[in-house]
C-alpha cells in the first residue's frame, strides 16, 4: 500500500468516525448534558455548593459535598481547573478541593452518561465506584500530608466563602427534568427502546443511498467502526442547522430573545425527537417507528417549556441558554477534532501492538494506560471513543480503566496549571497519588473481570490500605501540626 493510499484511508476513517459519532452519540447524550451544565452555571448560586467545603466543615459533610459539586458542576475539562481554583481561593479545604479536582473530570454526569452509551454499564459502575472511593482517599491524604499549609490557607481565606445561598424549588424541578431527559435518551431499557407504533413515508431512493453510505463509511465492529445510516445523515444535517442558527439565537440570548432563538430551540426539539425514533429505509419508502424514548423526550420537552415559562424568570432563562451555548462552543470543536483524529489513528494502530503492551491485566499494562493518559491527553468525553477504539483493538479492560481514570487528571497542561494554583509540592504529590490509584484501579477491575474472587480482591485492598496507612502515620509523626493557640 502506497503513502497516498494510507492518506486516503486515514481521511476516510477520520470523517467516517466523526459522522458515526455525531449521528449515534451526540444528540440524546450530549445535548441535554450541555443544557444541564448551563442550568447549573446560570441558575445555581455558587455559595449554595461551596459553603460546605471549608476546612472546618465535618468530613462527613465536606467530602460528600465535594462529590456532589463535582458530579453536577464540572462538565468539561475546561471548567474543572478554574472551578478548583475558585473554591480553593474561597476557603475550601485542600482535601475536599482535591477530591473535587479528581472526581469532576472522571465521573461527572456527562462522562458517566457517555461512558455508558459507548462502553457499557459495567464500565460506568467501575468508573463511578473507583472514582468515588479513590477520590475521597486522595483528598484525605492530601489534607493530612499538607495539613500545616491547609491550616494557614484556611486562616487567610476569603470571608465571603461562608456566604449563604439557596436553590429555588423551580430550579430543582427544571434541572431534574433535564436529567430525566438525558436518562431517557441514554438508558438502554426495554420500555424505552421498544417500538409502540409506526408509519411509512413515501420517499424513493433511500435504500440506494444507504448502500452508498455503507461503501463510503466502513462498518467494522471489531475495530470500533460503526457506519452511518440514513437517519444519521438526517441528524447530522439537523445538527448543522442548529449550530448555524444558534450563533445568532443562543449566542445572543443574554441580550434577549430574538427570532433566531426560537428557530434554534425549535430545531433542537425536532432533532431530539428525530433522534429518538427508529428509521429503516427500504424500496420506495422510509419506515418510522415511534419508541418509548420518543414519548419520554416529548414529555420532558413539554414539562421544561411549562416550567421555564411559568416558574423561571425570563432573564434567568436567557442566561441559561447563553451559558449552555458557551459550553457547546468550548467543548464541541475539540470533540470534533478529537473524534476525527481517533478515526485517523485507527488506520495506523495495529491490534497486535495493543494486545502486546496492554492485552493482559499486568502491572506494565496498567502503567502503560496511565502513561498514555499523561502524554496523549484528549478533552473530556473524547477519551471515551479513544477507550472504545483500544477495547476493540484488544486492550484489556483493566488497563482501559486505568487510562480512563488517569487521562482527565494528568495531562501536562493540567499539571502546569495546578502548579500555579497550589504549588509544586502539592501538585506533584497529587499527580503521584492519581497515578498510583489509577494503576490500582486498573489492576482491581481487571482482576475482577478475569474472575478473581471478591474476597481475594478485598484482601489485596486491605493490605494496600494498611501499607498506605502506615506510611501516612509515619508522615504524621514526622510533621506534627503546629499549635493554633494565640
Amino acid at each position: 500500500m502506497t503513502v497516498g493510499d494510507y492518506i486516503v484511508r486515514a481521511l476516510q476513517s477520520g470523517f467516517g468516525n466523526l459522522a458515526a459519532y455525531l449521528a449515534a452519540h451526540v444528540l440524546l447524550c450530549l445535548v441535554p448534558a450541555f443544557f444541564i451544565a448551563g442550568g447549573l452555571t446560570a441558575l445555581v448560586p455558587k455559595e449554595s455548593v461551596t459553603r460546605f467545603l471549608g476546612r472546618s466543615a465535618p468530613k462527613y459533610v465536606a467530602y460528600p459535598a465535594a462529590i456532589l459539586a463535582a458530579s453536577v458542576l464540572a462538565v468539561c475539562s475546561c471548567t474543572i481547573l478554574p472551578l478548583f481554583a475558585g473554591i480553593h481561593l474561597k476557603g475550601a479545604g485542600l482535601g475536599p478541593a482535591t477530591t473535587f479536582l479528581f472526581y469532576a473530570p472522571a465521573a461527572n454526569i456527562l462522562a458517566l452518561a457517555y461512558t455508558g452509551v459507548a462502553l457499557g454499564g459495567d464500565f460506568v459502575i467501575a468508573r463511578l465506584v473507583l472514582s468515588l472511593v479513590f477520590g475521597v482517599g486522595i483528598g484525605m491524604i492530601m489534607a493530612l500530608v499538607f495539613r500545616r499549609d491547609d491550616m494557614a490557607h484556611a486562616q487567610e481565606a476569603d470571608s465571603t466563602f461562608a456566604g449563604k445561598g439557596s436553590v429555588k424549588k423551580s430550579t430543582v424541578v427544571f434541572l431534574a427534568v433535564l436529567v430525566a431527559l438525558l436518562l431517557a435518551g441514554t438508558l438502554k431499557l426495554p420500555f424505552l427502546s421498544n417500538s409502540y407504533t409506526s408509519f411509512s413515508l413515501p420517499v424513493a431512493g433511500l435504500d440506494g443511498f444507504q448502500d452508498l453510505l455503507n461503501r463510503l463509511v466502513r462498518f467494522d465492529a471489531a475495530r470500533g467502526e460503526e457506519g452511518v445510516s440514513v437517519q444519521g445523515v438526517l441528524l447530522i444535517g439537523l445538527l448543522a442547522a442548529v449550530g448555524l442558527s444558534a450563533w445568532r439565537g443562543l449566542g445572543r440570548a443574554s441580550e434577549g430573545f430574538n427570532r433566531w432563538t426560537w428557530v434554534s430551540l425549535s430545531l433542537i426539539v425536532l432533532t431530539l425527537v428525530v433522534a429518538s425514533l427508529k428509521m429503516e429505509p427500504s424500496a420506495g419508502q422510509l419506515a418510522v417507528r415511534v419508541t418509548g424514548r420518543t414519548f419520554g423526550v416529548v414529555l420532558a420537552m413539554v414539562v421544561l417549556f411549562a416550567t421555564a415559562r411559568r416558574r423561571i424568570e425570563a432573564a434567568e432563562v436567557q442566561q441559561w441558554l447563553w451559558e449552555s451555548w458557551r459550553f457547546v462552543r468550548q467543548i464541541f470543536p475539540l470533540l470534533v477534532v478529537g473524534v476525527f483524529l481517533v478515526g485517523v489513528l485507527r488506520v495506523f494502530i495495529r491490534p497486535e501492538w495493543i494486545r502486546t503492551v496492554a492485552g493482559s491485566n499486568s502491572l506494565l499494562g496498567n502503567l502503560a494506560g496511565v502513561f498514555f493518559g499523561v502524554f496523549m491527553y484528549f478533552p473530556t468525553l473524547v477519551e471515551v471513543p479513544i477507550a472504545k477504539m483500544f477495547l476493540s483493538l484488544g486492550m484489556h479492560r483493566g488497563p482501559l480503566i486505568a487510562y480512563l481514570m488517569a487521562d482527565p487528571e494528568l495531562s501536562l497542561q493540567s499539571i502546569l496549571i495546578t502548579i500555579g494554583i497550589i504549588g509544586r509540592a502539592k501538585t506533584f504529590t497529587y499527580v503521584g497519588l492519581v497515578a498510583l490509584f489509577s494503576t490500582v484501579s486498573g489492576l482491581l477491575y481487571g482482576a475482577w473481570v478475569d474472575g478473581t474472587s471478591i474476597w481475594i480482591l478485598a484482601a489485596y485492598v486491605g493490605s494496600f490500605l494498611l501499607l498506605l496507612g502506615a506510611g501516612l502515620h509515619f508522615i504524621s509523626r514526622r510533621r506534627p501540626v503546629p499549635s493554633t493557640a494565640h
